[in-house]
């Protein structure tokens, strides 16, 4: 061993940089000559450029797949250990909701919870097969939640795209029973944990029986015990496979799936119903041939709480409808209560209402002799034309005997009252004849009886008049008062079936409305709008064309101090121009003053309305309005044990029921009653071009059947025996009483006779009318019917107001004389 001192190791010394050719030294940074050192058998890494230096890398994607995953498991960890399961929500005890008049007072409250729990054991296998093809047919076999629909879900409450259920059946339990009804992102949140720990803690049968006990089916019926009873008076366990579809079907909307209230929604009710029983035969269920033997069951009458009797249950439904279908509150959050709801109905209007179908149609029905009169239902609203809101309606004649609510129902024709929308639209369109005369009230129009419409590319359409009756030229005025179904039709096809559909809608009639199409037909009102679609429909052309929809809700609070906003009513537009409308209006008038709404002149008031009558007579119409209130009457039949509409001949002991008759009574005793007190004011109109004044054709170009009988039951001196829509209106014979009312003319104003728009002129027309009237008569000429001649020779004075009943001659047989050349014959009532 050597005594010199051993040398350290070099691999720790400073080294000079070996020579290398590269410059810059060692690894190409050291200097000239510097080599780059490698480990051995390694190429060099090629450095990153250009856009690859932003794509990550394999290590960083993964790296950011793991963090991210363990994330989430941390906060579902977190979230699975901070989410407890709740006690029961309110559901448990539901509040009522307190419904409230215009004034504050109390108008109802929509009573207590109707529910009974049962075990799962005691619900039919078919039901709940039912339910499971209905809602969550993989309910048995899934996980408690579906993350793909929640996502869905939350999304679209995030982004403002609305309300969307993509839930299992354990997280529509979790939300009935332990949440609410609220879309919000917390309680997604919450429902998802309470989901999951609710599956590991509870069985499939216990969370289904749950569910099905917390359900809302409609009827006030919470739970399937409840709905059982409430649809068909049965147990849970007696349900069979056709009602069990139809309670499940139920759950998707329950009260517009009631095809009782609401008969109008069958066919959707049905197609849901169908959906059910195809999902128990694709899950193996149901066989097909047990499926093909189902029929539907139809539910039972609804009885409800005794606290809805009268009017109240009718004006809680309505309300109630129209807060859920204009999204203020949902349907499962209103019916969980304890809100107080001020709605626009004035109590004193209201109870006006209920007098005037008592006075004019209940306590005229003879139930007892007359089986005609089990039918007879009424329907009404009253809708300020100003500002929109309904101030009174009358749903039937107690809630609690007959369930559906006349003044909401879309299931009866409204008839001629639609023909004011197509004149209108004539109007508003700047609409010719076929021949290219301008609509006015004043255009002469055939009204031959099915006398075939013209220019129409469709199938061949020829309308049968009421009672058959010709009229040959007749005005569009006169062809309003009498409601020629011959003219309105051709008005129609000259207008443009679309364009009258258009103007309908614009005017508030919903653009669903069940058979309301473009077709020349659409003048006769096949259309099945409900009163109130007509009432606001009617309030538009009352409010000078400008429309607004209307509100039947003032202020909605909970808790004494949360308000719930209400929507900004639509803004004010306007639907047709005033010109159309208050041509209209003007064209109403005379419907009141001569035609088929006499009755109407008994309000006191200048008014303007409409008759009309379904097809079979199955419901009479008048709708009418003052400057002041719109308002829509309707008397219809319907089989008080099968719903089946039915006609109402014979009913009130009358042998026809007509709009002129007690729809008419009942709306003038009503708006009478409901403006006491209010300052009579007149119409304010702005009229077309040409509608200012009265023209009517000659009386021998009009081919008018001899009414010397008067099929309608009017009697020579003036009065009604036996009023009939179309032609049963009062005529105004040369004894005739003067109206009532000058309904906003100038008692004794003439109506200037001339030459009628379109048509050449024949011979003199004169005569004078002091009563409102319209006269047409020839001068000179000898009777051959017995009698003289009017006095120098003018024949058609009147003074009963009614353009119609005027004579030919005086002296003779009534409406007999021959004046001239044999046309002293007098015309048919309007």
């Amino acid at each position: 061993m050597s005594d010199d001192p051993q040398q350290r190791s070099q691999g720790w010394a400073p080294r000079e940089p070996e020579a290398g050719p590269g410059p810059g030294g060692r690894n190409g940074r050291g200097g000239p000559g510097t080599q780059q050192r490698t480990r051995p058998g390694r190429k060099p890494r090629p450095k990153r450029t250009g856009l690859r230096r932003i794509v990550p890398t394999w290590r960083m994607l993964l790296g950011t797949v793991l963090g991210t995953a363990l994330l989430l498991a941390g906060l579902f960890a977190l979230g699975y250990v901070l989410v407890k399961i709740p006690s029961a929500n309110a559901a448990a005890v539901k509040q009522s909701n307190v419904f409230l008049y215009a004034d504050g007072s109390g108008l109802a409250r929509d009573g207590d919870v109707n529910r009974e729990n049962v075990a799962l054991e005691h619900i039919s296998k078919d039901a709940q097969h039912a339910t499971l093809a209905a809602e969550d047919r993989d309910f048995y076999s899934e996980s408690a939640v579906d993350p793909g629909a929640m996502l869905r879900a939350g999304w679209n409450t995030v982004t403002g795209k609305g309300r969307q259920s993509g839930s299992t059946i354990t997280q529509q339990y979790v939300k009935n029973y332990y949440l609410g009804q609220e879309q919000t992102v917390t309680r997604k949140v919450k429902e998802f944990f309470i989901s999951v720990k609710l599956d590991r803690e509870k069985s499939k049968d216990d969370i289904l029986e749950g569910y099905l006990n917390t359900s809302y089916y409609g009827r006030n019926a919470y739970g399937i015990q409840a709905a059982a009873q409430a649809y068909y008076d049965v147990n849970a366990r007696d349900l069979t496979v056709g009602q069990g579809a139809y309670l499940a079907a139920l759950l998707n909307a329950p009260s517009e799936y009631d095809v009782i209230a609401h008969p109008e929604n069958r066919a959707s009710v049905l197609a849901r119903w169908n959906y059910v029983l195809d999902g128990m035969v694709e899950q193996k269920w149901l066989t097909r041939a047990a499926r093909d033997r189902v029929t539907f069951p139809v539910p039972g009458q609804a009885r409800v709480s005794a606290g809805l009797s009268g009017q109240r249950g009718y004006l809680v439904q309505a309300v109630t409808a129209y807060l859920t279908s204009n999204g203020i509150l949902d349907e499962d959050t209103l019916t969980r209560g304890g809100y107080r709801i001020t709605t626009t109905l004035q109590k004193p209007k209201q109870d006006a209402f209920v007098r005037a179908v008592n006075d004019q149609v209940t306590a005229r029905l003879d139930k007892a002799d007359r089986k005609v009169d089990t039918y007879v239902r009424a329907g009404g609203v009253a809708i300020d034309p100003a500002s929109g809101k309904v101030l009174a309606m009358y749903g039937g004649i107690d809630y609690t005997k007959q369930y559906v609510n006349n003044a909401t129902r879309r299931d009866y024709q409204v008839g001629s009252t639609f023909k004011p929308f197509v004149f209108a639209a004539a109007v508003q369109n700047g609409s010719q004849t076929q021949d290219g005369r301008d609509i006015t009230p004043n255009t002469v129009y055939d009204g031959t009886d099915q006398r075939p419409v013209q220019g129409w590319n469709g199938a061949a359409y020829a309308p049968e008049n009421e009672d058959g009756g010709s009229y040959g030229d007749i005005s569009v005025r006169t062809a309003t008062d009498r409601s020629v179904n011959s003219v309105y039709a051709q008005m129609a096809v000259d207008v443009g079936p679309a364009r009258v559909e258009k103007t309908a809608v614009a005017l508030g009639l919903p653009a669903d409305t069940p058979d309301l199409t473009a077709s020349p037909s659409i003048a006769l009102g096949p259309a099945t709008a409900s009163v109130l679609d007509m009432a606001e429909a009617y309030a538009t052309l009352a409010n000078h064309g400008r429309h607004g929809t209307y509100t039947l809700v003032e202020k909605i609070t909970k808790g004494g101090a949360e308000t719930v906003e209400l929507p900004a009513r639509h803004a004010v537009r306007q639907a047709v121009s005033r010109e159309a409308a208050d041509t209209t209006t003007s064209m109403l008038q005379s419907v009141v003053d001569g035609g088929t709404g006499q009755a109407a002149q008994s309000a006191g008031r200048p008014a303007a309305g409409k008759t009309g009558t379904a097809e079979e007579d199955t419901a009479a119409w008048f709708a009418g309005y003052t400057p002041e209130l719109a308002t829509v009457v309707a008397v219809m039949g319907q089989d008080p044990d099968t719903g089946a509409h039915k006609s109402l001949y014979g009913a009130l002991g009358q042998s026809r029921i007509n709009g002129g008759g007690c729809p008419a009574q009942v709306w003038a005793q009503f708006t009478r009653d409901a403006l006491e007190g209010t300052e009579v004011s007149d119409f304010d109109l702005r009229l077309q071009p040409g509608a200012e004044e009265t023209y009517e054709p000659d009386d021998e170009d009009t081919d008018d059947p001899d009414t010397t009988g008067d099929q309608d039951g009017t009697t020579t001196d003036g009065t009604t025996t036996g009023d009939h829509e179309d032609t049963g209106v009062t005529q105004g014979g040369t004894g005739g009483s003067a109206p009532a009312t000058a309904n906003g003319r100038t008692p004794g104003q003439s109506r200037t006779p001339g030459r009628p728009e379109g048509r050449p002129q024949g011979r003199t027309d004169g005569g004078t009318d002091t009563g409102g009237g319209t006269t047409a008569a020839t001068t000179g000429g000898t009777p051959t019917g017995g009698g003289t001649a009017g006095t120098t020779g003018t024949a058609g004075t009147t003074t009963g107001g009614v353009t119609s009943g005027t004579t030919g001659a005086t002296g003779g047989s009534t409406g007999g004389g021959d004046a001239t050349t044999g046309t002293g014959v007098r015309s048919p009532g309007p």
